[in-house]
């Protein structure tokens, strides 16, 4: 059985994507960037993150440094962020089987810990913040090796590419959550597709 279950938290766990779309407009009416309607939510989910960059005129460098911001204003907004549906089953579940629930998103720590205790989930106590959105591999690493674990003991649940990416640099089973951000057709490499988060139990049981 496996002994831990890491998950991204945006697109995977939390359904964010609108407090992040007011954040990300607030910003892009400041910076003179292209602005996100609800109903290009589809058309985006099919770019890879440089094609979203270009389409946004954002450029991709300033990722690290816009970040901060969207996140400044989730905290002052005091936003509720919802749970995608039955994912609060699932982790309840994982955790009553005794198996490690962690967390590695380029989030911030106490919005995703805030998230949580608001949707009555007090059991997650392994929360990594990555800076860098493409350095995921580092914080499965750092995880790992804190806990011992070996690749046929963990994997990792994510709805992007670059969640994908990161299993791959470090051996680590892939998840893909179909409920997310990424369309089908960007997601590439040795991946189990979960349809729903029930099928994520049942991939920690029979592993």
């Amino acid at each position: 059985m496996t002994k831990c279950v890491i998950f991204d938290f945006d697109g995977t766990i939390s359904d964010s994507i609108q407090i992040f779309i007011k954040a990300y407009n607030l910003l892009a009416e400041k910076e003179g960037y292209n602005q996100v309607a609800l109903e290009d939510l589809e058309d985006l989910k099919k770019m890879s993150i440089p094609e979203r960059c270009r389409h946004l005129n954002f450029p991709m460098r300033s990722i690290p440094f816009a970040a901060p911001k969207l996140y400044r204003f989730v905290r002052e907004s005091k936003a509720d962020l919802p749970l995608f549906p039955g994912i609060k089953q699932m982790l309840d579940e994982l955790n009553s089987r005794g198996i490690q629930v962690a967390i590695i998103s380029s989030n911030a720590s106490d919005i995703i810990e805030h998230c949580l205790k608001s949707n009555g989930v007090d059991y997650v106590h392994d929360i990594l913040s990555s800076k860098y959105i493409f350095s995921k591999d580092k914080m499965i690493k750092k995880l790992l090796k804190q806990y011992n674990y070996g690749p046929s003991d963990v994997f990792y649940v994510g709805d992007e590419q670059r969640d994908i990416d990161a299993c791959n640099k470090t051996g680590l089973r892939a998840v893909w959550a179909s409920w997310g951000y990424d369309h089908e057709s960007l997601i590439s490499g040795e991946t189990t597709k979960a349809a729903v988060p029930d099928d994520i139990v049942d991939f920690a049981l029979k592993a």
